[in-house]
């Protein structure tokens, strides 16, 4: 039994792009926590070498010798965020150990190896797309970390060109009738929180034909929408009392209060047609409610993206309005842990993407989720009514 060469080829060139995350970086900034949710960012690449190590060995091999002396280290609840940049091995000596393991489990797919043997796992290639999605969320989620990483230097002088201005312009909507809709994904490509696929009824509503832009929420921050407490929830006011911001998370004031972004790369112009992201659940919902709307329920979401009316999807996840939930019939895989805890009411849903999202995990019926408190993912808003 081997894997595709296109599947191979996919997961090659995710195990690239994570190792060229970190080739630039000296051993500090491989090494050091830059935002007290994120890990260090050669954590994440040893994790996603452990992941693939753990599955095709130990679970299809039953040979545990590389996992069995990390399995402390790169299993997330055994091991606090703190401590996981102090114990990274020398950037070089980790890159060296991760490219040949890397090496060696491809050549294991491909056949040109130790033969596999016969698993479940290994049917329809659902491990090898398992591990590719794995990889691409990671490899989102230490943008993440370098994002934070250039937000965390010193402010220096940079002056926009451009001065970024509101936009008092009404959100554009489409309408949408109500009816039977499908939602969820086929197996081997969706995940288990997608299965399994069903029917839902929906009553008619409409979308916004976009994500709100830059502009639109500086029109927002312009209106006193961060000190409006009647655009707020109970639960929004009780975050905002304790984390007193007033703009995206990415966004910062010159010396003559003009606002600009700052992104993996450095500082930079806003565009005001683009997408605000860096926003929060709870902002998302005071903005909605500003702009006399609400969050979609990502039913209605997906409905709309399967119908093909999700212009500009994929700039910024979206967050919706409902809970992160198991659909009916959910089966945990391939372990019980994946999904399961973070069905706990405290996590909600975003559909979507951003502009760092890798095409494996781009469709209709991807399911993101985060706590309504976290800003650093590259969330936006779409609104619904």
């Amino acid at each position: 039994m081997s894997t595709s060469l296109v599947t191979l080829t996919r997961l090659r060139a995710v195990q690239r792009r994570l190792r060229a995350l970190i080739e630039p970086l000296d051993d500090d900034g491989y090494r050091l926590q830059f935002h007290p949710d994120l890990s260090p960012l050669g954590w994440h690449l040893g994790h996603c070498t452990f992941i693939e190590n753990h599955w095709l060995r130990t679970v299809v091999l039953g040979d545990d010798r590389l996992t069995r002396p990390l399995h402390d280290y790169y299993t997330p609840e055994r091991s606090p965020k703190p401590r996981r940049g102090p114990q990274l091995p020398d950037k070089a000596r980790l890159l060296e150990e991760v490219s040949r393991q890397q090496d060696d489990n491809v050549l294991l797919l491909s056949g040109m190896a130790e033969a596999l043997p016969a698993h479940p796992l290994l049917e329809d290639e659902y491990l090898e797309r398992f591990l590719i999605q794995h990889h691409c969320q990671h490899y989102e989620t230490m943008l993440m970390v370098l994002n934070q990483r250039m937000l965390a230097g010193p402010a220096g002088a940079f002056r926009p060109e451009t001065r970024l201005f509101s936009d008092p312009a009404p959100v554009a909507n489409t309408h949408i009738p109500g009816g039977d809709f499908g939602v969820g994904g086929e197996p081997p490509q969706a995940l288990d929180n997608e299965l399994p696929a069903h029917r839902v009824q929906l009553s008619a509503f409409e979308l916004s034909t976009r994500p709100v832009t830059n502009a639109q929420y500086l029109h927002f921050m312009e209106r006193g929408g961060y000190r409006d407490p009647a655009l707020w929830d109970a639960p929004g006011r009780a975050w905002l009392a304790g984390h007193p911001v007033q703009a995206p998370d990415h966004w910062r004031q010159d010396e003559e209060g003009a606002w600009y972004g700052i992104d993996e790369n450095g500082p930079h112009d806003l565009d005001p047609g683009a997408p605000v992201h860096g926003l929060s659940r709870h902002e998302a919902r005071a903005y909605a409610c500003f702009a006399g709307a609400r969050l979609p329920h990502e039913h209605e979401w997906e409905a709309a993206c399967r119908l093909g009316l999700m212009q500009d999807s994929g700039h910024v996840w979206e967050w919706c309005d409902n809970a992160f939930y198991p659909y009916r019939g959910f089966r945990a895989s391939p372990y019980d842990a994946y999904s399961r805890p973070w069905f706990d009411g405290r996590h909600f849903t975003l559909r979507g993407g951003s502009r760092h999202t890798r095409r494996d995990v781009r469709r209709c019926s991807f399911r993101n989720f985060h706590t309504p408190d976290k800003k650093y993912v590259f969330a936006g808003i779409r609104l619904a009514w």
